[in-house]
């Protein structure tokens, strides 16, 4: 099948460092060519991937060193591009969330689009049904919900390639990590409070957004002082595995409706549980009980972190490659594309 990938231009597909959409559109693109399939890729210039590459900016936005420069018109020309080729592909994979519709509205059973992002947002239900015939893909059942009158054709769980985070029979740090993003919705005082109340060490290794930094500044960085709290910064692949499989548990004590959260397959991916809240797709990534504990309070979180310390990482693993691989991705989006004729949905659940 010859499939188009079409990637968001924020980060390098994969991102060099915090990214969530770009990483996955990496991870399937590759399943995809390993699963024999022709696919090409719509990105910027610095990703690294086995499909056919379009470059179609020098270099991701985010961590472009230029002063002014515009989005909106990148994304647009890329768009441009895609709907000149158009006729190449037998099916084109948006990951731009609806910015194509208007320029592809005569043709959505040609398209697929998997929504990323969370959709409880103003303006975004009066937008969908301008354009309801597209078909979507979510991330997790959770996600749905604010917009359950689309068109969505199935539910595809993130996945990544087996060899990219290694298992770690144990905890060798000793210590409780966060990994992501510092913000209000993602609560890291909730897990400093954690390690506080456990007596453990906690490392934080998460980036801080322009948007955030008031936030860092006047509610978390005071809070850095304490012995027990090592703020670490922004980190990349390279240092994920360890960061994860050195930890006792990942803490994942979040506030807003996570549409899917990828940091939690990371950490069982290197057989380390997750203590997290019940927010949003949590219940859906997270076996209670085996992979880790869904909480719904600081008391339940603090108990959890003793008893997660006590999991089989080994089966920990063995969830995340039966559940989240990337084959299993790719596999799932194999079944949803050309899936495009009215009332013709498809629900998609991992298996081995």
């Amino acid at each position: 099948m010859k499939i188009a990938q079409i990637a968001p231009l924020y980060e390098a597909v994969p991102p060099r460092l915090y990214g969530g959409t770009e990483r996955i559109v990496a991870h399937l693109s590759d399943a995809l060519v390993d699963l024999g399939h022709e696919v090409t890729l719509f990105s910027s210039a610095d990703a690294r991937t086995h499909a056919t590459l379009v470059p179609v900016r020098d270099q991701a936005i985010r961590l472009d060193p230029a002063p002014l420069k515009s989005d909106l018109a990148a994304h647009l020309s890329m768009l441009h591009e895609v709907r000149r080729r158009a006729d190449e592909f037998d099916v084109l994979h948006f990951h731009v969330d609806l910015l194509h519709f208007p320029l592809f509205q005569g043709q959505p059973e040609r398209t697929l689009t998997t929504l990323h992002g969370r959709l409880d947002l103003k303006d975004l239900a009066e937008a969908y049904r301008c354009w309801p015939h597209f078909p979507l893909v979510s991330i997790s059942d959770h996600q749905r919900r604010p917009l359950r009158f689309v068109n969505w054709r199935g539910t595809v769980y993130h996945g990544m390639p087996k060899r990219l985070y290694p298992f770690s029979p144990c905890a060798a740090g000793g210590y409780l990590a966060f990994l992501g993003r510092i913000s209000p919705e993602k609560r890291p005082d909730r897990a400093i409070a954690i390690a506080r109340a456990t007596g453990l060490k906690l490392k934080i290794a998460a980036k801080v957004d322009a948007a955030d930094r008031a936030y860092f500044h006047e509610r978390i960085e005071p809070l850095l002082d304490d012995p027990l709290v090592e703020f670490i910064g922004e980190i990349g692949d390279a240092d994920k595995p360890r960061f994860l499989g050195d930890a006792i548990a990942l803490l994942f004590p979040i506030d807003w409706p996570e549409p899917f959260g990828l940091v939690m397959i990371e950490a069982m991916a290197c057989g380390t549980p997750v203590v997290a809240w019940n927010c949003g797709s949590v219940p859906e990534v997270v076996e209670d009980g085996i992979s880790g504990r869904v909480v719904d309070s600081l008391a339940a979180a603090i108990a959890a972190v003793d008893e997660v310390a006590g999991y089989d990482r080994q089966r920990i693993r063995a969830t995340y490659e039966r559940r989240f691989s990337a084959t299993a991705m790719a596999r799932g989006y194999e079944a949803l594309y050309g899936q495009h004729s009215p009332g013709n949905h498809v629900r998609v659940r991992h298996s081995a």
